[in-house]
């Protein structure tokens, strides 16, 4: 596929850059070049290449999700001033101090 002027122009116009005349024919040829080479890579046999998404190999590397026991809840609640419902009733930060109804 040969990239013409008029293809540059409305390239440049959708994206809305200006590009002065003398500019034009030397984008054509940079462009017309990249579009050949890309056209290249269509004749490699690329039947049997497995699928590579990175150039190093990867691993993981975090642990594995294990369920533990959590801290008892008795034990966490032993310093706590004030609780409510079986949480931490902490003072109003917002309004001067006062919980809004």
């Amino acid at each position: 596929m040969a990239i013409t002027e008029e293809d540059v122009k409305h390239v440049a116009k959708l994206a809305k850059l200006e590009i002065s005349d003398k500019s034009i024919t030397h984008f054509t040829e940079q462009m017309d070049a990249i579009m050949h080479m890309v056209e290249q890579l269509d004749e490699l046999d690329t039947e049997n290449v497995p699928v590579m998404v990175h150039g190093l190999r990867t691993y993981n590397v975090m642990r594995e999700d294990k369920a533990v026991p959590g801290t008892d809840r008795e034990l966490l609640f032993k310093n706590v001033k004030e609780e409510k419902d079986g949480l931490i009733k902490v003072p109003a930060i917002m309004d001067n101090g006062e919980a809004g109804a």
